[in-house]
C-alpha cells in the first residue's frame, strides 16, 4: 500500500509591525525635508511705538463698502485708485472697512495698495 503523506500548510500571520514601523519613517522623513510655504501672505506693518511725525501731505481715505469703493468720498474702482494714487506724491492711506465686506474684496484691495511703491497703509475697521 501507498502511503501518502499529509502535510498541513501551517497559515502564517503577517506581522503588522514592519509595515507601521516603515510607514512612521517615511513619514517622518517626509516630514523633515519638506519646504513649508506660505502662499498668498500678505504682510501688514504694524504700528510701533515712538514720537509720531505729522505727514507732508494729507492721508488718502479709502472706503471699502459692499456697494464699492471710495477714494476722499468719490466713488472709484480699483484701476482708478491705483492711477489716482500713483498721480499723488506718497503719503498714508487709510483704508475704512464698511458693513459687509466680503474677504476677497478686503485682499484684493490689500494686495493692490501694497503694490504702490512709498505708500503706507493703515486699516481702521468696520465703520458703523
Amino acid at each position: 500500500m501507498t502511503e501518502r503523506l499529509q502535510i498541513t500548510r501551517r497559515q502564517k500571520r503577517l506581522s503588522m509591525t514592519a509595515l507601521v514601523d516603515v510607514i512612521f519613517l517615511l513619514l517622518l522623513f517626509f516630514m523633515l525635508t519638506a519646504t513649508f510655504q506660505r502662499e498668498g501672505e500678505l504682510a501688514l506693518d504694524l504700528a510701533q511705538a515712538g514720537v509720531a511725525q505729522a505727514p507732508d501731505t494729507p492721508p488718502a481715505f479709502v472706503q471699502l463698502r459692499a456697494d464699492g469703493l471710495r477714494l476722499d468720498g468719490e466713488g472709484t474702482t480699483p484701476e482708478g485708485l491705483r492711477a489716482e494714487l500713483l498721480a499723488r506724491q506718497a503719503g498714508h492711506v487709510l483704508l475704512a472697512l464698511g458693513d459687509g465686506v466680503e474677504a476677497q474684496a478686503f485682499a484684493e484691495l490689500l494686495h493692490l495698495l501694497q503694490a504702490l511703491p512709498d505708500w503706507r497703509l493703515a486699516v481702521l475697521g468696520a465703520g458703523r
